[in-house]
């Protein structure tokens, strides 16, 4: 009877090419709990770090034959681990940023039912307020505040000076908050999440 334990690693991936499920065994054996906590270092979540170290292994054994190993076994079996887990890192993110980009208010909100009624009542009135402004005065309230131009694109476009588009953003201001008082600074907050 042999004593696989002695075997060296390279002997024991002779006799895997040989479909040896013995010495399959004993790689398995000598070399999970490593390529694991490697696996788990880098991913930090234990049910990935099981399922690469598996995949690696299922991979050896479905592909003994054709596998030939040109550096240390250790090496490689270490190497197919850590691709293969910066392979899950890098899916992970992929997954992470579309749920981000998908969920209406990203993953982190807090909106409730009332949150978001008290909200589209609040832009609605502001919507009014600022439909209310003098013509010009609304233009480049709008100009600065929704298209993100400043002072001097505004003051071109509209062709005004620059003094002229400051009085007009402070009339706009100060007439919101003489209408909302202190709501004014908590709807610019929730209408620039």
């Amino acid at each position: 009877m042999r004593n696989y334990q002695s075997y060296t690693d390279e002997e024991l991936f002779d006799l895997l090419s040989a479909d040896d499920e013995k010495s399959f065994e004993t790689i398995y054996n000598r070399y999970w709990a490593q390529l694991f906590s490697n696996a788990f270092k880098r991913i930090k979540n234990a049910e990935s770090a099981s399922e690469i170290v598996q995949d690696v292994f299922t991979e050896l054994w479905i592909h003994r034959h054709e596998r030939k190993i040109h550096s240390s076994p250790a090496a490689y079996l270490h190497t197919a681990v850590r691709y293969r887990t910066l392979n899950q890192i890098e899916k992970d993110g992929v997954r992470a940023r579309y749920r981000a980009q998908t969920e209406p208010d990203g993953p982190d909100s807090r909106n409730t039912t009332e949150e978001a009624i008290f909200l589209r009542e609040l832009t609605g009135r502001l919507d009014r307020l600022i439909s209310a402004l003098p013509p010009q005065c609304r233009k480049v309230f709008i100009l600065s505040r929704y298209e993100y131009k400043n002072h001097r694109e505004i003051a071109a476009e509209l062709n005004i000076s620059e003094k002229t588009v400051e009085n007009h953003i402070t009339r706009a201001l100060q007439t919101l908050r003489m209408h909302l008082g202190d709501l004014i600074s908590f709807i610019w907050i929730m209408l620039l999440r």
